[in-house]
């Protein structure tokens, strides 16, 4: 089955919204939750870690699944008469307010439990320069999650210079990047063993040049499909691939292989979601709870670690897990108080912000005549640190036929 774009009658405006990428947004934050969950030992019991550690040993990829996403949305909804600064402008208005708020409560932890805070790692982390520093634990520095902020800063800062060339570039070179770029994530392993072997981590999973293989892997997407290039699996078998390629990574492929078939598992339900919005099909992923929980999920993404860390290391249960019934139950309600507060830091200092520091878009045309409109509540811009409130919304063909 495959997913071609029917001849659109008219160019839009803007390309339409994506709904169903907010949602799925919300599922990458999940994975990347429970895989920490499982790692900070929080359940004791066998049993239920065994469950834990099968549905999320291969949640760190979440972050791979944000990364892909990210390139794609922001390709798919850039608009040809923005400028390189109104675009760089929007980017750090969506992303540093919640990161300036979770780098000083992490500081105030940090002094509540007198840890002790290097003052040049402190300041990497503030300026989103930490993941280029290879030093075992400063990439880490402050909040943890934050070293992705710091890749992703980088691809904002790629992406305007790059996005003239994909608009120009033609398809058969478009095509030519879909097959290289997850070679390239597999040729990461070997070449890893050109570095320190103390470096080999950051190598492969930090260094922002290294994870923008993932992002351009969306971008790519995003512009074969805005053209009506794009040729893969509808949502229903894109669903049915992603599930068993999690099922045998997490069973029997080495995590050298198992990255590189996920970014393509993850690319082909990218697509997939993003076709059937715009086609107007019906999608698990654009329910109205979903869209609210992807909306939210870059917040739940900053806070979760800082949640988890402090509550075990103020109770004393650190390293220690809890027996029986009792580490599920403590891991709801981290997942509950961590969305709780999420919420709370998108309502009060993430939309705020945006609406305050954005550069301000115009007004939308009206949409497509002959075409169906549906009231959306997604955002333009969706990955773990991006989208924003735009009060418009259409429905059309793809947004480009060049």
């Amino acid at each position: 089955m495959t997913s071609a774009a029917a001849p659109p009658t008219a160019r839009p405006a803007r390309a339409p919204r994506l709904p169903s990428l907010t949602g799925l947004r919300w599922i990458a934050a999940l994975l990347v939750f429970g895989f920490h969950a499982g790692t900070m030992r929080i359940i004791a019991e066998p049993d239920y870690k065994a469950v834990v550690d099968k549905v999320f040993g291969l949640g760190l990829s979440g972050v791979q699944f944000f990364f892909i996403l990210s390139g794609f949305v922001l390709v798919w909804s850039a608009r040809p008469g923005d400028s390189r600064r109104t675009f760089w402008r929007r980017r750090v208005a969506k992303i540093y307010p919640n990161h300036l708020v979770l780098f000083g409560a992490t500081v105030l932890v940090a002094w509540w439990f007198a840890d002790p805070v290097l003052p040049a790692a402190a300041l990497e982390n503030l300026l989103l320069l930490q993941a280029w520093d290879p030093r075992p634990g400063w990439f880490y520095s402050i909040n943890t999650v934050s070293w992705s902020l710091s890749c992703e800063f980088f691809f904002y800062l790629c992406l305007p210079l790059v996005l003239p060339l994909l608009r120009r570039a033609r398809p058969k070179l478009l095509w030519a990047l879909i097959v290289a770029l997850p070679l390239l994530i597999l040729a990461l392993w070997p070449a890893q063993h050109l570095v320190p072997e103390v470096s080999r981590w950051w190598f492969t999973q930090i260094f922002p040049p290294a994870r923008s293989l993932e992002f351009w892997l969306g971008a790519v997407a995003a512009e074969l499909m805005r053209r009506g290039l794009w040729r893969g699996p509808g949502l229903t078998w894109a669903s049915l691939i992603f599930v068993g390629v999690w099922a045998a990574a997490a069973q029997w492929i080495r995590a050298e292989l198992w990255t590189t078939l996920l970014a393509v598992a993850y690319l082909l339900v990218i697509t997939a979601a993003a076709d059937a919005d715009v086609r107007d099909r019906r999608s698990p992923w654009r329910s109205r709870p979903l869209v609210w929980l992807g909306e939210v999920s870059f917040a739940f993404y900053l806070v979760h670690v800082l949640v988890m860390t402090s509550v075990l290391r103020f109770t004393g249960d650190w390293g220690i897990g809890f027996e029986g019934w009792r580490g599920p139950a403590v891991v709801l309600g981290f997942l509950l108080v961590t969305l709780l507060l999420a919420g709370l830091l998108h309502r009060y200092v993430e939309t705020p912000m945006m609406r305050r520091l954005a550069p301000r878009r115009p007004a939308r045309s009206a949409s497509v005549p002959g075409q169906r409109t549906a009231a959306t509540r997604a955002t333009g811009d969706i990955a773990p640190d991006t989208g924003g409130p735009d009060q418009t919304d259409s429905r059309s063909t793809y947004a480009d036929t060049r």
